[in-house]
Formats: structure tokens, C-alpha cells, sequence
């Protein structure tokens, strides 16, 4: 179903809806651009979310950051409305990325079979790879419940990619936004793209929006543009499925168009098919709009531990819309940003689902690798002299690398007793 967003800055609805898990009232979410700074220029880490995990009985619960942190700013309940205290909920030493429990603490935590259920027993099949039952599947906040939000300040550290503003491939978009001139986008894409699972979809608090909605605010707060955004993303399809649509995007004369697909695809469609389909959707509409300009994203990754998702497809779709790319074509590499990621935290610290949706930190990721490429950093950003020492290619890097981050994150999880798979064909 096609769904329009005439962007404002907003609040939304103050009618409360029910924070399930809690019994909290839902407080409106409000939008601030400092949120959707891309996390790798800034020297703040905003709501990092974690899973806290007991893995043995007599063990204190813990979970790790991805950054070091130099102070602890805050610690919160998923939903923002429980803040937590050090030294009665949880124990943070300097120098150290990791949090622990006390006894006593009021923070949700689980052990590693919580997170299974037996085989057979939920709506999809999600078979753990190393054959113990299944992986617990989140259709809606269930896992949102579960994690908690940390907020900090480090010193940098992210040794993974640093996406970087891509206005010489996408020149008539972002002159569009600085003559502040109506910009539309058209997205399509699969179930992460509908807003699965951020808790704005959900209806939980603190009801912060998808990616697709977080982008188009920004853009609408960094340039004063009026942004319309059409969602026609649909869950559980593919780039086939892409293809045959194509023509909706089409209809509504976009400027811009956002292509995000391949979760599903990784279910066996081989990379050449993949990038094949995308380019006939490029073709299409460049046919209709030759002044369109695209942004290829190149999918997060799902989870390891589910047998039906080939993993090894995620570097090689990344690979072929890299080769797309040129004037009018630039790439959102979420694979690459995933598997840093996964080199210093587990995918229970970032799911919203279980398996192949992001929570709402992951949401936010989505929406500032988005952004970056579309917003320039200014002289006062953090980070912002870095980027700019920064050569204008580093593609050849990302494809030499990515592999090795790939099988150090499966070799990571196999080191903490849980052996290897990803799969992408849920949707709720």
C-alpha cells in the first residue's frame, strides 16, 4: 500500500498507548537531529542498545558497548522512561566496554536459552544452526522489552566504514534541498523498510519512527526543503518482486529513489540475478525520469544462528550494487557498518525481531548512514576534519575487508558456544 509523508518536524500524538511489557504510558516521541548525527563523527554514543546475558548461573548478567567509554551518561529502559542507577543496577569500571548486574538490579536480563524456543513451536520456522530448538522470534516489541539504552562518552575507536556525503553522486538531489526546493522520495524495499520493528511501529514507547521517517525529518530540518516521502515497501519481498512494482515508483515522479532489498533475496537468489533485477529497476525508472537520482542500500545483516539465510550472499549483493553506482547512483553500505558492528556486539543487542529487522538503535544507524550521505558536515562537526582527509574511493577497501569482518564475527559467535547462520525470510 502506498503510504505519503508530508514531512514536518513533529510531536507525535500525545493519546498514550500501552507500554505492553511494563504497564508504562507511552510518552510522545520528539525529534532531534542531534540523534541522527552519524555516531562515528560524534564523541557521544546516544542510546547504544544492549541485551543483558546471564551465561551461567553462578555469572553475573553483563552486556558490552561497542566503544570504550571514558563516562556512563545515562542508562535507561528501552522505553526511555526507567533511568537506571550505577552501583544499584549496574557496575561499570573504567577502561572496560563492559556492564555487569548486581544483585538486586532492576534491569531485564536473560540467559542464552531463553532466547530459544523448541522446534516447531512459533508461527516461523527458525532453526538454530547449531540444531538446539529454534531462536526466539519478536514479532512485534518483544525484544525491544528486553534491551536497554545506554548513553556515554568515548574517544572514538570505529574502526569500520565512515559513509561520507555523497554530493557528487547525487548532485540535483542535494541541490534540490539547499535551494530549498520540494524534494520526492520513493522507497522500495522489503519488510525493514515498512518500519519493522522500531517501536513508533510497534506502538510502544518511546514510539520513535523507522528509518525512512527519521531520514526524510532530518533532511527536512538541515535544509528547511519540503520533503515528501512515498513508502512502498512491502515485508517479505525480494528484488523480483521489486521488478514487477517498479511502476509505482514510477507514477509519483520522484526525484529521488530508494532501493532496499536483499534481506529476502539472501535466501538463495545468487548475486548476479540480484543485481541484475536492481539494475532493470534502475533502468525503468531512469526511462521515465531520466533526471532521478537513486540510493542503493545495501542491506544489515541478519542473524548468524538461522539456518535458512546464506550469509555468505550479504558481501556479494554489497559487491554489486557497488558496481551500479556512478552519477546519480550512490550506495548506503549498512552490510559493511553490520559487520563492524558484530565484531564487538551480539545480533540480540541489535534485533528487533530475532533474526532479520532492526530495533530502534538500528533504526537510527539506518537513518545516519542515510543522512550522511545526503548532508555535508560542517566545519564544526565532529569528525568532520577526519572525513575530509579521507579518500574520495574506498571501495576496494570495504571489498577487501568486509570478508574478514564477515568471518570474524562467525568465528566470534562460535567462540561463545553458538555455531553459524543467517536467514532473512521472516516477516510478521
Amino acid at each position: 500500500m502506498k503510504r505519503s509523508l508530508f514531512v514536518v518536524v513533529l510531536a507525535m500524538s500525545s493519546a498514550a498507548a500501552v507500554f505492553a511489557a511494563a504497564g508504562e504510558e507511552a510518552k510522545p516521541w520528539g525529534f532531534s537531529p542531534a540523534s541522527l548525527q552519524p555516531f562515528w563523527r560524534c564523541s557521544t554514543m546516544v542510546d547504544e542498545s544492549v541485551l543483558f546475558i546471564q551465561n551461567k548461573a553462578e555469572a553475573r548478567p553483563q552486556a558490552s558497548l561497542l566503544l570504550e567509554p571514558t563516562q556512563i551518561l545515562s542508562v535507561s529502559s528501552s522505553s526511555g522512561q526507567v533511568t537506571y542507577r550505577e552501583g544499584r543496577d549496574y557496575v561499570w569500571k573504567p577502561g572496560s566496554k563492559e556492564l555487569l548486574l548486581p544483585a538486586g538490579s532492576r534491569i531485564v536480563f536473560r540467559t542464552p536459552q531463553d532466547l530459544r524456543r523448541p522446534a516447531g513451536s512459533q508461527r516461523h520456522r527458525l532453526t538454530h544452526r547449531d540444531g538446539n530448538g529454534e531462536i526466539l522470534f519478536g514479532a512485534t516489541h518483544e525484544y525491544h522489552d528486553l534491551q536497554t539504552m545506554v548513553t556515554y562518552a568515548h574517544q572514538g575507536g570505529w574502526a569500520g566504514p565512515r559513509p561520507s556525503f555523497a554530493g557528487d553522486h547525487l548532485p540535483r538531489t542535494v541541490k534540490r534541498l539547499s535551494e530549498k526546493q520540494p524534494l520526492t522520495i520513493a522507497l522500495l524495499g522489503d519488510s525493514i523498510s515498512t518500519g519493522c520493528n522500531a517501536s513508533g511501529w510497534a506502538k510502544v514507547a518511546p514510539l520513535q519512527p523507522p528509518y525512512q521517517d527519521l531520514l526524510a525529518m532530518n533532511l527536512k530540518a538541515a535544509y528547511g526543503a519540503k520533503v515528501t516521502l512515498h513508502n512502498f515497501a512491502v515485508g517479505g519481498t525480494d528484488t523480483g518482486w521489486g521488478l514487477a512494482n517498479i511502476g509505482k515508483v514510477i507514477e509519483v515522479r520522484p526525484d529521488l529513489v530508494i532501493l532496499a532489498f536483499g534481506m529476502n533475496d539472501a535466501a538463495g537468489r545468487p548475486a548476479n540475478q540480484y543485481q541484475a533485477n536492481i539494475r532493470a529497476m534502475l533502468d525503468a525508472v531512469r526511462r521515465a525520469r531520466p533526471e532521478a537520482e537513486f540510493i542503493l542500500v545495501a542491506t544489515m545483516l541478519g542473524n548468524e544462528n538461522w539456518t535458512t539465510l546464506r550469509h555468505e550472499r550479504f558481501p556479494q549483493y554489497r559487491d554489486a550494487l557497488d558496481q551500479l553506482c556512478g552519477p546519480g547512483i550512490a550506495l548506503a553500505d549498512l552490510t559493511s557498518v553490520w559487520a563492524e558492528l558484530l565484531r564487538h556486539k551480539q545480533d540480540w543487542d541489535l534485533t528487533g525481531n530475532g533474526v532479520n529487522h532492526p530495533n530502534d538503535f538500528g533504526h537510527r544507524i539506518y537513518a545516519q548512514v542515510l543522512s550522511a550521505l545526503l548532508i555535508a558536515p560542517t566545519p564544526a562537526d565532529p569528525g568532520a576534519a577526519f572525513e575530509k582527509r579521507l579518500p574520495n574511493d574506498t571501495r576496494a577497501a570495504r571489498r577487501s575487508s568486509l570478508p574478514k569482518l564477515v568471518a570474524d564475527s562467525l568465528a566470534r559467535s562460535t567462540r561463545i558456544g553458538f555455531k553459524t547462520a543467517l536467514n532473512a525470510a521472516v516477516t510478521p
